[in-house]
């Protein structure tokens, strides 16, 4: 291997492994302030316990977010400098933004942990779960909106192969960013509602059927029902956006070289690289076109539009596929939860349903890593689409293999004692803590 391909396979562990405590970070604090506000509101302990304990354990995954999302900005200087020479001017802007969301989210989540019964108002405890939720979200908006700019660089003239006349505001505000930024937020928050639901419907399986793993569950069932419709939505827009801005992109997840209108979608099946030829595959007629353009006679590029060496690696079909599979399984099982609660014929707390319950949250992580490889891979050959190639980016120092097998060691170590941190936290609860949980379960 080559220091390209070192640097490739250290920028994607570093990725995967930052993008599930990134994803945590962003989309628990919502909840944990829907879970204050709703035991303030209805005088309910059970809420305001599930509050308490799903902070102690957001902390943790917050901590280790912070040493991962540095070895990001710590690699960028040092896998890409070309880039970081290249654009690195664009994007400082909000890469500092996203630093600062950051902090100013750190601060109030450091009151909020200390200030526990301290106020006479419950509301004004619960008013400091608000800028928490916004600097997550905020953290989230400015990072994307740098992969969103890489996708579709705007906000700079190219005169000798230099970025000037720099407009990082219009960089930022970029036309792959809304659809990306939507995206981002509703699946963060629909992982992190079937994560919480999860530890409930866990706990139940375990034998603690009690009302407050009842009431975590539908809570947590209600809001990913939302969330996992507005998602599958978003990922729609996403897609008529790419038909027009990123048209290989979408044209090597479904598989589809000739331009055409009525294009099928293509789901599975195996593909013969030599003449393009899919065996074994779901072939909806029409629905490629209908996803792209909203119109069943809608024209989709071909990727035998596009030089072959511009071409993303095929096997982005399968991540596609697996992705919106996962996506309408979490659709599924809210609804399905839902329907057995309002009919109440039969048991929404079976175990087959405990079950489906449990498995949509390492489901919603997979989708999650899927989406974010999607995204990634789907650029390719381009670090900085139609300016700069991933071959040109990279660093040329032959010590980069090295590198990559002590950031492997430093994230094994982060994730074996995350684990162990939070299991002994769960385990081994406050005094306090353990004195309100009997209280309120018991």
């Amino acid at each position: 291997m080559n220091a390209l391909d070192w640097s490739r396979g250290l920028t994607e562990m570093t990725l995967a492994f930052h993008i599930l405590f990134a994803t945590v970070g962003v989309g628990i604090p919502i909840f944990i302030s829907i879970a204050e506000w709703i035991g303030i509101r209805k005088n309910d302990p059970h809420y305001s316990l599930m509050a308490r304990r799903w902070t102690r354990g957001f902390v943790i995954t917050v901590a280790v977010g912070v040493v991962t999302g540095t070895c990001i900005g710590l690699l960028l200087s040092l896998l890409w400098p070309e880039f970081m020479r290249f654009a690195g001017n664009v994007v400082s802007l909000p890469l500092f933004l996203e630093t600062f969301a950051f902090f100013f989210e750190a601060i109030f989540l450091g009151i909020y942990l200390y200030t526990w019964n301290r106020f006479s108002n419950p509301y004004i405890h619960w008013l400091l779960t608000l800028p928490i939720v916004i600097g997550a979200s905020a953290s989230a908006l400015f990072i994307t909106m740098v992969n969103a700019f890489m996708n579709t660089p705007q906000g700079f003239t190219l005169e000798e192969g230099r970025l000037t006349n720099l407009d990082p505001i219009a960089a930022m505000f970029n036309p792959a960013m809304p659809s990306k930024v939507a995206h981002v937020l509703s699946s963060a928050y629909l992982t992190a509602a079937f994560l919480l639901a999860m530890i409930a419907a866990f706990a139940m399986l375990r034998g603690r059927d009690n009302e407050y793993n009842k009431k975590s569950i539908r809570l947590n069932m209600m809001t990913g029902l939302i969330l996992a419709a507005a998602t599958i939505l978003i990922g729609d827009s996403s897609a008529v956006f790419l038909a027009e801005a990123q048209p290989e992109k979408l044209a090597a997840a479904e598989w589809h070289f000739e331009t055409s209108s009525r294009a099928p979608l293509i789901i599975g099946g195996k593909l013969n690289p030599d003449t393009n030829e899919v065996t074994g595959a779901i072939t909806i007629p029409w629905a490629l076109s209908l996803l792209a353009t909203h119109h069943p006679n809608g024209t989709v590029v071909g990727l035998n539009e596009f030089p072959k060496d511009e071409w993303p690696p095929l096997y982005v079909h399968y991540l596609f596929d697996a992705m919106v599979g996962i996506g309408f399984y979490l659709l599924a099982i809210p609804i399905l939860f839902l329907f057995m609660t309002l009919a109440k014929r039969w048991n929404a707390y079976n175990r087959w349903m405990l079950a489906g319950i449990v498995a949509g949250g390492p489901f919603s992580l997979f989708a999650i890593e899927l989406g974010w490889f999607y995204a990634e891979v789907g650029r390719q050959p381009w670090i900085l689409r139609g300016y700069m190639r991933v071959s040109d980016a990279a660093t040329t120092n032959p010590h980069v293999g090295i590198t990559f097998w002590l950031f492997a060691a430093l994230y094994l170590l982060l994730g074996i004692v995350c684990l162990l941190v939070l299991s002994r936290l769960f385990r081994n609860k406050p005094a306090e803590l353990e004195l309100e949980e009997r209280r309120v379960i018991l």
